[in-house]
């Protein structure tokens, strides 16, 4: 048996997470999963994701990895079912931190020629 795992949060997984909680977290679910891959909306989702799985500390050897993202995902939401306004906080606090990386000013890169 194969499970499909990533490095990171794969947003292909935000779907799957739609009924992982309550009327305000399948509202944001619904509206990330319509947006571009690189909308800082649905970035932030990713964000909040990685942070909450614990993506930065999975080992691709460790029984979350061979679960799968999906599996691992749905436990770490259902953790926050009975508590989904701080779900929601954690989701702003990402958006936050995306929009703050996005408006920092980056060195110009120069184009390869």
């Amino acid at each position: 048996m194969y499970v499909n795992t990533e490095i990171m949060f794969p947003t292909s997984v935000i779907p799957a997470l739609r009924e992982a909680g309550g009327p305000e977290w399948r509202s944001l679910v619904e509206r990330v999963t319509d947006l571009d891959e690189t909308h800082p909306e649905r970035l932030a989702f990713a964000l909040m994701m990685i942070r909450l799985d614990g993506c930065l500390d999975c080992e691709t050897d460790s029984f979350r990895a061979m679960r799968g993202c999906q599996a691992c995902a749905l436990q770490a939401v259902k953790r926050y079912r009975h508590n989904e306004r701080e779900l929601l906080r954690l989701y702003k606090a990402a958006l936050s931190d995306v929009q703050a990386y996005l408006a920092t000013p980056r060195p110009f890169a120069l184009a390869a020629g």
